[in-house]
């Protein structure tokens, strides 16, 4: 980066608005699990959408690339500068600007925690659905250009479901305003959907209109045992038929998961004796159509606390339990358990030492196919083979995590030749220079 680039950008945003600090951006430049570490010269923190629109003006006009980074909470490699890039971090971006109770929407920064609106929601009586095990920390921004998904997408949809409009700030500086907030506007292409799961190639998100529910009234949260994955398939099909198609989510959790969380976490096994897998389920009550089933229902918020914190618990476990091969797959719901076996039986054929540690949100045909192993040397192999049982059922090989640059070769062996020109075709469009997030997805 030049000196006078660099110049440039501290003026854009401020005495306040960036640091050079090491101590400060080290933090910024390691993702979760520590697979990756990066490197940039000057962190950037813009604080209004004008501060954005400066700095990727000046980036764009000097061929200066750049990172955006939400709460650093992604998982494969998207949000992390590794040839030296500024790193803008949205971060004081965090304003939740407007709620309305009527029309149940709110627009949100980007740099909003997804807990935080998620509580503006609650104190309106509504609801933000979407729910995964980082809220705490990940933001809005994040969550949208990764297109998270969660514990309540079997209701409530993907994070792309819950947007009316987005502001964005294009390559060059450009302020994109699709902020609108109709649920029906059929005025040409959706532009909105493009940046969407882009990761902060396309453009950088700073502001999103999202939509609210009404929170429901009487919601059941249930442990069950079951005796295997075809079981857990049935019961989802009965719960869904005795709901409506209303439940909120239904999680499979492997034994071995919960064993796993109750050695690293003070939580306590709810269940007098062990399955080999259980169902965490919530949605409208349904305990009648569970039967003669040895279930644990949550009778307070106290208990249904406990029972979320096993399942949300899993990938912290799993991490204190040492070395992993992880793999974020869907397959079509009724094809889960053929899967399972399939696969299971593939990669312990090559690593016989591995340890399945599988669970996830069945209920929309998202698996973390994961197993702990004494070392990850295996870990390119296993993934193949992985992948490419997964698309033998039907899959796709990234159900929630996006791409970023873990699966970016990947990319280019499962989607076909005329995806991935179209992929290229839009990112030449919106960033000719390529400065935005150089080097993920495509």
């Amino acid at each position: 980066m030049s000196e006078d680039a660099l110049s440039r950008l501290k003026q854009a945003v401020g005495p306040k608005g960036f640091s050079e600090d090491p101590r400060r951006i080290a933090p910024l430049l390691e993702e979760w699990r520590g697979a990756y570490h990066g490197r940039t010269p000057l962190l950037v923190m813009p604080a209004t959408t004008e501060e954005v629109s400066r700095v990727l003006a000046i980036c764009n006009e000097t061929g200066t690339a750049i990172v955006p980074q939400g709460g650093n909470t992604g998982l494969v490699g998207g949000q992390i500068p590794f040839d030296g890039e500024v790193l803008l971090s949205t971060r004081r971006l965090n304003r939740i600007r407007a709620l309305d109770k009527d029309g149940a929407h709110v627009v949100a920064e980007a740099g909003v925690v997804l807990y935080n609106v998620q509580t503006a929601a609650e104190e309106a009586n509504l609801l933000f659905p979407l729910s995964l095990a980082a809220e705490g920390s990940c933001t809005i921004g994040g969550n949208l250009s990764t297109n998270a998904g969660g514990v309540n997408v079997l209701r409530y949809g993907m994070a792309r479901d819950l947007v009316l409009g987005l502001e964005v700030v294009l390559a060059d500086g450009r302020v994109l305003d699709l902020l609108r907030t109709l649920r029906k506007d059929n005025t040409g292409y959706d532009l909105k959907q493009l940046f969407i799961g882009a990761e902060g190639t396309l453009g950088v998100i700073t502001a999103a209109a999202l939509k609210l529910h009404p929170r429901p009234r009487q919601a059941t949260t249930a442990l069950i045992p079951l005796a295997d994955p075809d079981a857990a398939i049935a019961l989802l099909a009965h719960l869904q038929a005795v709901t409506g198609g209303l439940l909120t989510a239904f999680e499979l959790i492997p034994r071995v998961g919960i064993d796993l969380v109750l050695k690293h976490t003070d939580s306590v096994d709810p269940l007098r004796a062990p399955a080999p897998w259980y169902a965490l389920v919530e949605g409208p009550p349904f305990e009648d159509a569970l039967g003669d089933a040895e279930a644990v229902i949550a009778q307070t918020e106290t208990q249904r606390a406990a029972l979320w914190r096993l399942r949300d618990s899993l990938s912290e476990a799993q991490k204190l339990e040492g070395p992993s091969l992880k793999h974020d797959v869907s397959v079509p719901v009724a094809a889960i358990p053929a899967f399972i076996e399939e696969a299971t039986a593939a990669v312990l054929a090559a690593v016989p030492q591995a340890r399945p540690v599988t669970f996830g949100h069945v209920g929309d045909g998202n698996l973390h196919f994961n197993f702990n192993v004494p070392d990850t040397q295996h870990r390119a192999d296993v993934a193949r083979i992985v992948h490419d049982t997964v698309y033998r059922f039907g899959g796709s090989m990234s159900a929630e995590h996006g791409i970023g640059v873990m699966k970016r070769e990947e990319l280019l062996r499962y989607k076909s030749a005329a995806e991935i020109e179209v992929m290229r075709t839009l990112k030449h469009a919106l960033d000719p220079k390529n400065i935005l997030n150089p080097g993920k997805i495509i």
